[in-house]
């Protein structure tokens, strides 16, 4: 093991969700977290008895759960050869049309401070600060000063996790999750008349509807709609 991958080791050992959001990732829309990450400055010797603590306070948006197969994930882009060879392995086995979900993130930081107090007496205040507000969608973790994002990631597989079980169910219980002749999850049949309309208004462009067609393999069931569509645009 490297040393920089025993650096992220620790800090996912060190790693500690103190307060977990109280609602569940939506399985329907946008969801957007509120945390706050408590870390120890790096610049901190042992022994210094000085009490700081960083506190960064920022958001994580996590996009709608996104329904895919390994079918559709072989055609995204960035992955390597021995990943490609093993979903072209799946493709070639029943498997090759299991829905799952796809989950999407992004990390909006907003500040950064360092205040003169000792870690758990900042849990506690930031902790009565959300009851004050009622925010269920509020997080404090705490992590590693160096790695700090790495922290984040492992608030965000935990919250994951713990979400998964409750989007399928909801899924599952409006039918989106059943795979038609075609082996496209209904939700992707909805996302793709979606997709038709925003080209339609001018929302989108021509080319990323073109691109969801073709990651499923459907473009020459929707080819004539499409090309419709394209010489309206033009």
């Amino acid at each position: 093991m490297s040393s920089d991958d025993k650096k992220i080791e620790r800090a996912v050992l060190n790693t500690r969700i103190i307060r977990l959001p109280k609602q569940k990732l939506a399985t329907f829309g946008t969801t957007n977290l509120a945390y706050f990450m408590l870390t120890e400055p790096a610049y901190r010797e042992a022994g210094d008895e000085l009490a700081e603590t960083v506190v960064r306070e920022g958001r994580v948006i996590a996009e709608k759960p996104k329904i895919v197969t390994p079918y559709y994930l072989s055609h995204l882009e960035g992955f390597s050869e021995d990943a490609r060879r093993y979903f072209n392995t799946l493709l070639q086995s029943p498997q090759a049309h299991t829905p799952g979900l796809y989950y999407a993130y992004k990390n909006e930081l907003r500040q950064t401070n360092i205040v003169s107090e000792d870690i758990t007496s900042v849990v506690r205040k930031i902790s009565e600060e959300i009851d004050r507000k009622a925010d269920p969608l509020a997080s404090i973790i705490r992590g590693e000063d160096e790695l700090w994002d790495v922290s984040l990631l492992k608030f965000i597989y935990e919250l994951t996790r713990s979400s998964v079980g409750h989007n399928v169910r909801q899924l599952q219980s409006r039918g989106l999750l059943e795979v038609d002749y075609g082996g496209v999850p209904q939700d992707a049949r909805l996302g793709i008349e979606a997709l038709f309309r925003e080209v339609i208004r001018g929302e989108r462009e021509p080319k990323d509807l073109k691109e969801e067609l073709d990651r499923w393999g459907v473009f020459e069931e929707y080819e004539d709609r499409f090309f419709a569509v394209f010489r309206r645009r033009r």
